[in-house]
This record gives C-alpha cells, structure tokens and sequence, in this order.
C-alpha cells in the first residue's frame, strides 16, 4: 500500500529566471482572499478595477482589455485565435522561441503562417515586414516585443505597424515579459491587439493573462465569417462576461483575478515609468554583474531587456550544469538558454519583485560561487562588487 501524500512543503527558491519571478508578498495576500461568486456584485467591481488598471499599465484606453483565464499562452491563443481567419496570412517573427509559437498558433487557427526570417539574438528589421507585407499581403502581423527565448526587445514598434497598417493588417504583439517593466505604449505604437502574462514583470501568479483588442481589432472578430475554433477565448462570448452585461460565460478564475488586480495597483502605486526606470537600473547592475563574472552579452545593449539577459558561459561550461548547481546548493533558479542558446547560454530574470537590489546581488553572489567551484578562474564575489559598484554611480 503506497504512503499517504505528504503535506505540501516545497523549497524556499529565489526566482530568477525567466519566470515565474518573485511574487510580491501583498499579491500572495490578496490570492489568498477567500473567493466569491464569478458572477457576485463585489467581484464585477473586482473585474472593474482590474480592467482599468490594466489599461493603464498597458497605456491604452481600450474598452476590451481583460484578463484570460489562463497563462500567457492563452492569452497569446486567444489573440491569433480570434484575429487570424481560416485561409488568411499572418506574417511573423522568424527570431526566436515565441515567434515560432505564433507561427505554430496561426496555423492551427487555419492561416498560413510567414516568418520573417531573423538570427536569433537580433530584433526583427521593419524593413523586412514591409517587404513581407508587400509580397504576401497579410491580414494580421506578429510582433514579439520582448522576446524571452533570447533577451530581445524589439525597437522601433511604430515603424513595424506603420508597415503593417500601410498594407491594411492588424498587428498583435506579445508583451508577455515587458508589461510592467519595460516601456511599452500600445496607444501610442499603434497596435491593435496585445497579449501578456502575469508572472513575469507584474509578479503575480500564473492563471489570469491580460489581453487588450482595439475597436478594429473586435470589429473584424465580430464581423468573421466563421466562428472561432476555441469556444473557450472565442472574444465575441466573453464580450458578454467581460463586457456591459456580465452574463455566464464560464467560471473566472477568481483568486487570480484577485492577484491580478493586487498586482495592478502595486504597478499604479509605483508608476509605471517609474518602474520601467527601476527595471533599468536593477538590469544593468545585474548585467555588469555578470560581465565581471566572465560571461558575455549575447544580445547588443542597444535592444536588450532589462527583464530578461541572455549571457554566454565560459567555455566548457554546460548551461544545465550551471542552472542545477544555483538551483540545488543555493536555491537560487535561473534557467538554460532556449534553441539556438540552449548549449551555451543561460538566462537571468530581473523582473517586478525580483527587480531589487537584494534578490540581483545573492543571485550573482551565487552565480559566483558556482563558476568557482567548477573550475573557472574568477573571484566568486566580483559580480556582486561589480553590481554594488554600478548601483552607487546612480
């Protein structure tokens, strides 16, 4: 007879990896809230405040921003899912992990997927969408502004939905680990949809995804000639939960609904530039810190992420190894690098709550220790002085 399950007890890990990140102890409050009916008066003002403050965050002043039940991929499916009509083309990013997603997502929606081809580590040229535009004649456009299999952020957002809109296509971008912690403007950029997710930036758990469509956006999936596949993120049926009449559609996912919002306000409470600039700072303490270490940017300064940095090991260093040693002698978690990095990098998150300064100097005080302890010649506390260094220039 097999042993009754244990009561739940896991280690105490300082997330900072590509995400989940450190949730803030105010938002693990609010989750904690005992719940209420999806469809009770005192949760529609819950999904009230939380839909204002998303727009906020997201500077837009679309009506339809809500959070999908569900992780960011949700979200990411909800978006393709309603936009991108059986036997359209959408042209995407070709750059990296999240770019093949999307691809992957518009094909099983019905379309034809385009993939800007880029090397991985570089951000998508606008000229190249245009030109893709131009030969293929897309009705939707991808764009990943914060590429997290990478550490990409990609610049010049206006030029590539200048390029779009010129050929009369819509434009869905990926902020999955920029919402709250790395500028973006969907107002101001143009875009017309936009998908994130909880965990990274905003320091919340995983399970309520935002989502924002502009009037165009929702009038092209309430205009489609066939219904959209997923009944569950069909957009014109949430309308009906989401929207002015608060009617059934299924059951929210309330508590994360809760944490959400908590998040939310922490965002408001900050300032969202001001937490962009918090982002920046903290990032290049930890980026110095691991420049000092012997690592090496695979991404250049000018488009790299202050919330995600992808650096290369010392040669003869496998990135498994690495990730296991910090995640098991000192529980700290950073992660592998994805495809084309997957052999020869690692990835170190610097996001929402783990964007301070203790959580950036024990994850390189433990960096340190590791590369150590394996043989590389470096003085194990170099990337916290070198991090504590560009902390005291600010």
């Amino acid at each position: 007879m097999e042993p009754p399950v244990a009561e739940l007890r896991l280690p105490d890990r300082l997330l900072m990896g590509p995400g989940p990140s450190e949730t803030h102890p105010r938002v693990l409050d609010a989750f904690g809230t005992p719940p209420v009916g999806h469809l009770d008066p005192a949760f529609i003002d819950v999904m009230n405040d939380t839909q204002r403050l998303l727009r906020a965050t997201l500077r837009t002043d679309n009506e339809w921003t809500i959070p999908v039940s569900g992780t960011g991929s949700a979200s990411m499916e909800a978006a393709i899912g309603n936009l991108v009509e059986p036997g359209e083309t959408a042209v995407v990013p070709g750059n990296g992990y999240f770019g093949d997603r999307m691809a992957e997502m518009v094909r099983r929606a019905g379309g034809t997927a385009v993939q800007v081809e880029t090397p991985w580590g570089k951000p998508l040229d606008p000229a190249d969408v245009r030109d893709a535009c131009a030969e293929h004649d897309p009705a939707v456009v991808g764009v990943v502004h914060a590429e997290t299999s990478t550490g990409v952020r990609q610049p010049e957002m206006s030029a590539i939905t200048d390029a779009a809109h010129d050929h009369g296509a819509m434009v869905v971008a990926d902020c999955v680990t920029s919402i709250g912690g790395v500028e973006f403007r969907m107002d101001e950029w143009s875009i017309d949809a936009a998908y994130a997710a909880s965990q990274k930036c905003l320091s919340c758990p995983p399970g309520a995804s935002p989502l924002s469509v502009n009037d165009r956006a929702m009038a092209k999936i309430l205009d489609r000639e066939e219904p959209v596949r997923s009944w569950y993120l069909d957009l014109s049926l949430l309308d009906d939960y989401w929207g002015e009449e608060r009617a059934y559609h299924h059951t929210a996912p309330v508590n994360n609904v809760y944490a959400l919002r908590e998040a939310l306000r922490l965002v408001d409470e900050e300032g969202v530039e001001n937490r962009w600039q918090r982002h920046e700072e903290y990032a290049e303490a930890l980026q110095e810190g691991l420049w000092a270490l012997g690592l090496e940017p695979v991404v250049e300064s000018d488009v790299r992420l202050p919330s995600l940095t992808t650096a290369r090991l010392p040669s003869g260093l496998e990135p498994g190894e690495v990730v296991a040693t910090m995640r098991d002698d000192y529980d700290v978690e950073i992660a592998t690098g994805l495809g084309a990095f997957a052999d020869e990098a690692i990835r170190v998150g610097c996001m929402g709550y783990g964007a301070r300064r203790g959580p950036v100097l024990e994850t390189l005080g433990a960096l340190g220790e590791t590369l150590a302890s394996a043989g590389v010649g470096v003085e194990p506390g170099a990337g916290v002085e070198a991090a504590v260094a560009t902390l005291g220039r600010r």
